[in-house]
């Protein structure tokens, strides 16, 4: 869920969408698409009792209306990436069908993030800094999204462990958009020290 330049615009949309409603959703004000499209959804914190905040998280992820059939990864504990002065991360992936638009969506992820403390900031130390939950939409059936706001697939998820393995678990055979098969993404990437939990 990270900032793409203003004035970008999709790139390409899921193609099972029927053409009609192509434009709307492609700007992102479309409310609902005529067909199901399967998103997956990072989750991932490093404060207070992350794995119930996750497992709470996800439960409120299956209720966002126009959802549907949510499956949680296992939980991974994961070095910190990108500032290492802080503690481990607990990591997952939700992957669910949705009738909603994608900035529908990421704003129904930003609302559960706030339910659970999270309070995004431009600063640069809340890049990658500590946080209770954070919720990225990885990817939105096979579409490239760049808008305000959203870039899909996620720009970094194919260099991240801590995102691809969780994501095979849910989804061996995944093709990332652009990139290719998730498993040959995770096969140059260091996956030192992500530990399954219990």
């Amino acid at each position: 869920m990270r900032a793409t330049p203003r004035g970008a615009d999709v790139v390409a949309v899921a193609r099972r969408r029927p053409p009609d409603d192509t434009a709307r959703l492609a700007h992102g004000t479309g409310r609902r698409a005529a067909l199901s499209v399967r998103a997956y959804i990072g989750l991932g914190g490093n404060l207070g009792d992350v794995p119930r905040i996750l497992r709470e998280a996800a439960e409120r992820l299956a209720a966002v209306p126009g959802t549907s059939g949510l499956q949680l990864s296992t939980l991974y504990r994961t070095p910190a990436w990108g500032r290492t002065d802080q503690p481990d991360f607990v990591n997952a992936v939700a992957r669910m069908d949705t009738d909603r638009a994608p900035m529908d969506l990421l704003n129904a992820l930003l609302d559960i993030e706030r339910i659970f403390g999270r309070r995004r900031s431009a600063l640069a130390d809340d890049h990658w800094g500590p946080r209770t939950l954070d919720l990225d939409l990885l990817l939105y059936g096979d579409a490239v999204i760049a808008l305000p706001g959203l870039s899909v697939p996620h720009p970094r998820l194919h260099q991240r462990a801590f995102a691809l393995v969780p994501l095979l678990e849910l989804d061996p055979a995944l093709s990332i958009p652009g990139i290719g098969a998730a498993a040959d993404a995770l096969a140059v990437v260091d996956r030192a020290g992500i530990e399954a939990l219990g």
